[in-house]
């Protein structure tokens, strides 16, 4: 875990190496002040020698200037290290997090990632600045002033030694006690996270079901989970407190007291004893910075394990040595492929899935529920990797290829569309950043969009607002087709992406792709007939099976899954804006 934070440190180098360099540079200042203070008490003040108070006293202020301008630069490098420690930490993780499968992806919440992102970054922010500076300042001021105070009288200084074994002992047992709660901590906030990233995502459905009570209830039991963790951490840690306070209280105590009968028995001076109980406090005060440093430690170990595996995470899915960058047709073969989203799955998602299709053929996909329509198609961009069996495209195997290259000519259209936020035309050329206006336009007009968007005041510069909700389910989805068009792919799969979409208007979109796109193989998964009864062969799917293939008509006898559909569909209109018909 250190191992891999600390190539992050990358391009802050220097600011996390002057940052110590400056705190070591406050300490020696601040260590040598109460030395010139005894020199100016036993030499000057008690001797009445004013040139020397004079002297010493400009030193003093020379050492407390410096001490000041160490200390404020290492300040300034300090933030700008740990800043831009945590904008490192943000990026590679942004970055990688780019690059995982949908394997990976399943491994982690959208919540914990964001967690992540979010307060454990900034947990590791605060703790490296504390580190930079205190973890630097506190032991070298402890070092130095227990030197100082072992050369000034030894035995007055074992009184600090036993100070600071007693609160070694004590601070370890803390530590190790606040190290479980604060690892679930963030396992607490995931849930807290979660809970409002899908309350406001679907805001829309809370309100129109009334359920904002029930709502607020889950996010009070999230926050009143986090509540009780960090009481049981913070309960620990209060305890740190008293005892310094304890500690140091005690510790002047018994140096006023020693102290006090060495001077009447000669042993010490007044400016000696007035520098050991200085150093007393400087001692003391670094325990107290380190129990600190500690604490933040003990939190930054449980958010810097969970942002090392997010960066440790390799994905699943990888380009081979030497890929294919050539994609010659749309061609499609599975051979007896089957797949599992899981190793531990005792049942297979997909089965012994044997099927072939022609470059340019127009597939229609049917089936009910969890019959995994979806699943056999995500295998075909490579979102994931078949268990047994291959998956061609272009006759070659679909892991021989570049992965840039395959999903370029493979586009998807869900049936769950995300528009971003910005113009129409920004969402159009998601699909091809370089395409011109006019092929932005002839895009929409094969995806039946043209027309509803010249509707609008602005056209394509309309402005789309967050997730789309200015749009309707129909348009939106014709504007992902649009986008999807756009990259001119050899495949085209279209993910029960007409849903929302009247049957006449999704008879238009299938002509146009006749007419326009002839030489792309189609994909339609659909749960209504109407959408796929053209296609050139339809594949009825049936519990990760293919129950059938064929056409529209052989399915009818030959299939009683499709026949099924197809009666329930059409007697008594059972398929919207589609007359019954027999």
């Amino acid at each position: 875990m250190i191992k891999t934070l600390a190539l992050h440190i990358k391009g802050f180098v220097k600011e996390s190496v002057a940052t110590p360099l400056f705190m070591i540079l406050e300490v020696i200042m601040e260590t040598l002040i109460p030395l010139l203070m005894a020199s100016m008490i036993d030499d000057g003040i008690n001797k009445g020698n004013m040139g020397h108070i004079v002297t010493t006293g400009l030193l003093m202020l020379l050492c407390a200037l410096v001490a000041l301008f160490a200390g404020a630069m290492g300040g300034v490098f300090g933030a700008k290290a740990s800043a831009g420690f945590a904008r490192n930490l943000r990026m590679a993780m942004f970055e990688n997090i780019q690059t995982f499968s949908f394997a990976n992806i399943d491994k982690y919440s959208t919540a914990g990632l964001v967690t992540r992102m979010t307060t454990d970054v900034t947990n590791l922010q605060n703790a490296y600045q504390m580190i930079l500076r205190i973890c630097f300042r506190a032991p070298m001021n402890l070092i130095f002033a227990m030197t100082m105070t072992m050369i000034i009288n030894a035995k007055l200084a074992s009184v600090y030694l036993i100070a600071i074994v007693f609160l070694g002992i004590v601070l370890g047992f803390i530590i190790k006690k606040t190290y479980k709660y604060f690892s679930q901590v963030f396992e607490k906030y995931d849930e807290l996270n979660a809970s409002v990233q899908e309350n406001v995502s679907s805001i829309r459905v809370v309100k129109a079901f009334v359920r904002e009570d029930h709502e607020v209830g889950k996010f009070n039991r999230a926050a009143t989970n986090l509540y009780r963790l960090f009481v049981k951490a913070e309960n620990m840690m209060v305890s740190v407190s008293p005892l310094m306070m304890l500690t140091i209280y005690g510790s002047m105590i018994a140096i006023s007291w020693f102290g006090a009968n060495m001077i009447v028995g000669s042993e010490l001076t007044t400016g000696e004893l007035t520098t050991m109980l200085t150093y007393c406090m400087q001692i003391l005060m670094s325990l107290m910075m380190l129990a600190f440093i500690f604490v933040m430690i003990t939190m930054s170990l449980a958010s810097g394990k969970r942002i090392a595996g997010v960066l440790n995470e390799q994905s699943s899915l990888t380009n081979p040595e030497n890929p294919d960058y050539d994609v010659t047709d749309g061609s499609i073969d599975f051979d007896k492929v089957t797949f599992s989203y899981s190793e531990k799955s005792e049942k297979p998602v997909l089965n012994n899935i044997d099927l072939h299709i022609r470059s340019g053929e127009t597939i229609g996909i049917i089936g009910g529920t969890g019959s995994s329509k979806t699943s056999l198609v995500n295998l075909i961009g490579r979102l994931y990797d078949v268990n047994e069996g291959a998956v061609r495209v272009g006759g070659k195997d679909v892991r021989s290829y570049d992965l840039e290259t395959l999903r370029d000519n493979v586009s998807v259209v869900l049936q769950k569309n995300v528009l971003f936020s910005g113009t129409i035309l920004d969402n159009l050329r998601w699909g091809n950043e370089n395409a011109t206006e006019e092929e932005c336009v002839n895009a929409c007009k094969v995806a039946c969009a043209d027309e509803f968007i010249q509707s609008f005041p602005d056209g394509y510069n309309t402005k789309i607002e967050q997730g789309g909700t200015n749009v309707s389910g129909g348009q939106k989805q014709r504007i992902c087709i649009a986008r999807a068009l756009l990259k001119k792919p050899k495949i085209l799969i279209l993910d029960d992406s007409t849903s929302a979409v009247d049957t006449a208007t999704d008879a238009k979109i299938r002509k146009a792709f006749a007419e326009q796109i002839p030489d792309t193989t189609k994909i339609i998964i659909s749960q209504r007939v109407s959408s796929v009864e053209k296609a050139d062969r339809i594949v009825v799917m049936d519990n990760g099976e293919i129950e059938s293939v064929g056409t529209h008509d052989e399915l009818i006898k030959i299939s009683p899954i499709y026949s099924e559909i197809y009666v329930a569909q059409t007697v008594g209109n059972g398929d919207f804006d589609r007359k019954g018909e027999m």
